[in-house]
């Protein structure tokens, strides 16, 4: 039997879908939320500071702060090839936080690639398994993308 739990961080950024036939093509923002979800066996290792968890939920925040919000936080995703949107942004010189990307930056993308930012940095400690088994990518309160592997 496993155990699964939970930690997120949330973000405020920036971004657009280029070819969207909606609103959704303009420059515009989200209070996004960035929701790791991880599976493993309790450690049973009596007197380690991780008995009775799967992994301290401060070394969570800490792998989620470091690779997902001070990566995309007050920062505008953009999609590598959206070259008026890039160069809209570099016009703005390098005080602005613009990081491209090689995918157009929805929720569903932005998932996957949250995944495999966080995934090598979790370590299993005293055999108990631990793994990244989805990320979930809060866009609005009503709107939700999560990506995990195929098993």
């Amino acid at each position: 039997m496993t155990t699964s739990i939970r930690r997120w961080v949330e973000t405020d950024t920036g971004h657009r879908v280029p070819n969207h036939s909606s609103k959704c093509k303009h420059l515009h923002g989200h209070r996004y939320r960035w929701e790791a979800e991880l599976e493993g066996d309790v450690v049973t290792v009596q007197g380690v500071s991780e008995e009775g968890m799967l992994i301290d939920f401060s070394d969570v925040s800490a792998i989620l702060n470091t690779y997902i919000h001070d990566i995309v936080d007050h920062a505008f995703l953009v999609y590598e090839n959206d070259s008026k949107c890039l160069n809209a942004l570099q016009s703005m010189g390098d005080e602005h936080r613009t990081v491209p990307l090689p995918f157009i930056p929805t929720a569903e993308n932005l998932a996957k690639w949250a995944f495999e930012q966080v995934s090598p940095h979790l370590k299993s400690t005293y055999g108990n398994r631990l793994r990244l088994i989805a990320m979930h990518v809060r866009e609005t309160p009503k709107s939700w993308a999560s990506w995990k592997p195929q098993s």
